[in-house]
């Protein structure tokens, strides 16, 4: 019992910590799914994308600022809305429906908001030569 609560609480743990590092994503900029799984240990870019679908329009998380690294909105079910949100912001799509990474992606967190986040602020150097 005691390893099945630690490995709950690390989940919650690890849950919250995508969370937040998303809260730190600026209007007007967004992040790919594996992104902001890079920062976080045990956490995939598909477990990202898993719970920011499930935030949808019922949160203070600006979950529409993660899209998938090609630079366009996964199909889901709140995929107009996400679109919407993203161009009031000021995010511009092309005629494909991408972004363009250079203008509009986001530089990644300081190393001072990954120690507070209780993250290895080392991951930054491993993230600066990775593309979204």
């Amino acid at each position: 019992m005691k390893k099945h609560d630690d490995d709950l609480r690390a989940g919650r743990r690890r849950r919250e910590q995508v969370l937040d590092l998303v809260r730190l994503i600026p209007p007007g900029r967004v992040a790919s799914y594996g992104g902001i799984a890079r920062y976080v240990p045990g956490v995939s870019p598909r477990l990202v994308g898993f719970l920011m679908a499930g935030l949808a329009a019922r949160t203070d998380v600006p979950w529409q600022r993660v899209i998938n690294a090609r630079g366009t909105v996964s199909a889901h079910a709140h995929a107009a809305e996400q679109i919407r949100l993203l161009e009031a912001e000021g995010v511009r799509f092309d005629a494909d429906g991408r972004i363009d990474w250079q203008r509009f992606g986001w530089a990644g967190p300081k190393a001072e908001e990954l120690v507070v986040l209780d993250l290895d602020p080392l991951r930054l150097l491993d993230n600066e030569a990775q593309e979204p």
